[in-house]
């Protein structure tokens, strides 16, 4: 399909056809008609009696209840499962406005209680997770409040803002030959370009996702953004002497003009420029991540069936799945290989790195045809999922039981039968852990190898993983409780701390070398991030907690905009615009739009999630070939 071909855009039609080939995620599209209200669309997304209640003053429900009760198995054989999270309800939440919809902008508010007593005031209790038993594909779209590019919010301040972000994106384009190609890192005059003039991979994601939920997508600079980094990963990929692997995706780009040739071209950048000379693990990753968002929004199942954007997917991942000398299914990775693009500590099998890895799979797995090659590589997909899987949900979850276990761990084990698998020494768990850890939540560490457990919280790392369901039903709910619990600490005045706590002292000089711009909360270094924001708005959408959204939300609006959408916020609760800070940072425009357009039509949560693969959390088991009586 050319460029300039028409595609369908989000909503307007149902779906022609199955979204992938072979997967058995697939859902068969139905046609629907468009609810009048949120609580509509919650409904679809099997929210809808949390939800409905909320609306109607009911005030009971099954915490252990799934949607298709196929999941409660599941449940139990979750040791390590949270508390769960009880609602109060009040009249005064349940107002409706005369159009059926919760009084205010059609949103809700909830009062989040833990009723330890066991008595006391009658509660509702929400769900683990709204993936126990969902079904993403049966999620309408909502309707707008009111017609416009920002959604209709009724608020004259907040539409303000997003008019002026969307201006502002807008200015951020790039483009290349008379189509619009991506969009600048940041568009700030007062400073230094150095490489925030070109077009990077990972930032343009929130971009696109923007560009794909609003009304009339823009669906094209998406679609033109696929294909030229794709044409980019052809190219020939050398740092000094050394060719890098043939799948490797460009950390950037940018459009230059080559007086000679008198003509437009493009110069990319695959990690010999960056500040650490790190090749950019994550860019295949969010590169096939945002080719599934475009195919789920525009219906253009042309684009992925492409032979070259095959070849593409089957590159990237060719370079994951290769075999090796690993004993784990996770990716060796070095430090700087993704957003924390600076020596930070991550080297080894970052969380970060793995939950993309989870959720860039399970999409190829849905977007690969099986003709050639493509049925083998996909049984190794299915292989490594479910290993990956596995791994990820046993070794790296962290609450208050498993850090008491931890603690309590022996050490020097030599057997198959051994607890403490990886030789973790008790006396390497940090002070701050023991004090951090509440007795309600959870999350995935940072980092985990032989005799080294990172315990720091990675954001990017633990949303993913309740996006891409890496994270199970009890987990993800765990995670959005740490996050309430330890809301001063993790969003604090500004949202979000990209990590936590931050590297100080003798600490920092060791691991980050003394890294002028990685001081302690700042930048990388537990610096707020405002572009996280569209990541923990679907992580809370998805987990039945979208007044956690709402939250963060209301108070990014309070400063974004008047600072001038800077990149980062430093200090402990990130009260200061970051001390090199760029303004007009464009992801965190974009990020701000994503968060919007999500808790206003949480229909759009459906281009960037996955609902639970029942395969991978009930594995059938097979008899070994060498078992005999």
């Amino acid at each position: 399909m050319s460029p300039g071909s028409t595609t369908e855009v989000c909503g307007d039609e149902p779906a022609k056809k199955a979204f992938a080939h072979n997967s058995s995620e697939n859902v068969s599209a139905k046609e629907t008609e468009t609810p009048e209200t949120i609580a509509d669309a919650y409904e679809k997304l099997n929210l809808g009696r949390d939800i409905s209640n909320f609306l109607t003053g009911s005030t009971s429900v099954d915490a252990g209840e799934c949607a298709d009760g196929e999941n409660k198995e599941g449940e139990q054989q979750n040791k390590t499962s949270p508390e769960k999270a009880v609602v109060e309800t009040t009249a005064e939440e349940m107002t409706k406005s005369s159009n059926g919809a919760v009084a205010g902008n059609g949103e809700f508010e909830v009062v989040s209680n833990i009723n330890s007593a066991g008595g006391g005031k009658t509660t509702s209790i929400l769900k683990p997770s709204p993936s126990v038993g969902m079904s993403l594909e049966n999620l309408v779209e909502v309707s707008n409040v009111a017609s416009g590019k920002n959604g209709g919010t009724e608020n004259t301040s907040a539409t303000a803002m997003i008019d002026e972000a969307w201006d502002l994106l807008a200015k951020s384009y790039v483009y290349f030959k008379g189509q619009h190609v991506g969009t600048l890192a940041a568009v700030d005059n007062s400073a230094e370009a150095l490489n925030y003039n070109q077009v990077f991979v990972r930032d343009f994601v929130p971009c696109g996702l923007a560009c794909l939920m609003k009304n009339n997508a823009d669906v094209e600079i998406v679609k033109n953004f696929l294909l030229k980094t794709l044409h980019l990963q052809g190219w020939e990929k050398r740092i000094d002497n050394f060719t890098l692997g043939e799948g490797v995706m460009p950390a950037s780009f940018k459009v230059i003009y080559d007086t000679q040739r008198q003509k437009e071209i493009l110069q990319a950048d695959f990690g010999g420029t960056a500040i650490g000379r790190v090749a950019p693990v994550d860019s295949g990753f969010w590169w096939i991540i945002l080719l599934r968002s475009y195919t789920k929004c525009t219906h253009d199942y042309s684009l992925s069936e492409l032979p070259e954007v095959q070849r593409g997917m089957k590159l990237i991942l060719n370079l994951c799945l290769s075999d090796g000398f690993d004993t784990f299914p996770t990716l060796l990775c070095a430090d700087g290989c993704s957003m924390i693009d600076r020596r930070m500590g991550i080297y080894g099998y970052p969380i970060e790195i793995q939950a993309l890895f989870f959720f860039a799979l399970r999409c190829a797995r849905q977007m690969l045809k099986p003709e050639h090659d493509g049925k083998e590589l996909i049984e190794r997909i299915d292989k490594r999922i479910t290993a990956l899987s596995y791994h990820i949900q046993n070794y790296y979850w962290l609450d208050f039981t498993q850090l008491n276990n931890i603690y309590r761990y022996k050490t020097e084990e030599y057997s198959h039968t051994a607890v403490n698998k990886f030789n973790v020494i008790p006396e390497s768990i940090p002070d701050w852990v023991l004090e951090f850890m509440p007795l309600r939540g959870g999350y995935f560490i940072g980092n985990v190898s032989p005799a080294r457990m990172d315990f720091r919280w990675f954001l990017i790392g633990n949303c993913i993983s309740i996006l891409s369901s890496l994270a199970t039903p009890a987990q993800a709910t765990a995670i959005m409780d740490l996050i309430e619990e330890r809301w001063a600490d993790l969003i604090g005045e500004m949202p979000l701390k990209i990590v936590y706590p931050a590297l100080e002292g003798h600490q920092w000089r060791i691991v980050t070398g003394c890294d002028p711009k990685n001081t302690r909360w700042s930048y990388h270094n537990g610096g707020s991030w405002p572009v996280l924001l569209w990541l923990l708005t679907a992580a809370s959408i998805k987990t039945g907690r979208p007044q956690i959204a709402k939250r963060a939300i209301e108070l990014a609006e309070q400063r974004l905009s008047k600072d001038g959408w800077p990149e980062y916020y430093d200090g402990i609760t990130g009260r200061y615009v970051g001390k090199q800070a760029r303004k007009n940072q464009t992801w965190s425009i974009a990020g701000y739009l994503v968060a919007k357009l999500m808790i206003e039509n949480p229909s759009n949560l459906l281009m960037i999630s996955l609902e639970e693969d029942k395969k991978i959390t009930k594995p059938r088991l097979t008899r070994s070939a060498s078992w005999t009586f």
